[in-house]
């Protein structure tokens, strides 16, 4: 089963329960599909770099999230769709990390390396 990150952002509401709820529903659509959530990360409310549009209101705030999981294609599809469709999502892009698991331990292995070999020549 391939292995995905999802970037997020979504429309600035006072109260969290909308983000919530677009978090849980997105999880749940991916586990109810026997699929596996890795992680979730919230990165905060943030100024959007330029006003988006979608579903036709204006938006300059948004908060952005993560979400780490592994599922089958037909899944990911009808996830987009979801996204696509939900008046809430201003943006969101999917990152295909690997479609085996030694593919994304190989990708981190090579991250920590690069990472340890840039501190010895600091």
């Amino acid at each position: 089963m391939p292995s995905y990150q999802m970037l997020c952002i979504t429309t600035h509401f006072k109260e969290y329960q909308h983000i919530r709820e677009l978090v849980r529903q997105s999880a749940m659509h991916v586990m109810n599909a026997g699929g596996a959530v890795r992680n979730l990360n919230y990165w905060g409310t943030q100024i959007l770099p330029q006003r988006m549009s979608r579903h036709g209101v204006k938006q300059d705030r948004g908060d952005y999230w993560t979400m780490h999981f592994d599922t089958s294609p037909q899944t990911l599809r009808s996830l987009n769709g979801i996204m696509r469709r939900d008046p809430r999502v201003l943006r969101w892009t999917v990152l295909n990390l690997g479609s085996k698991v030694e593919d994304v331990a190989d990708a981190s292995n090579k991250n920590l390396k690069g990472a340890a070999g840039a501190l010895e020549i600091s």
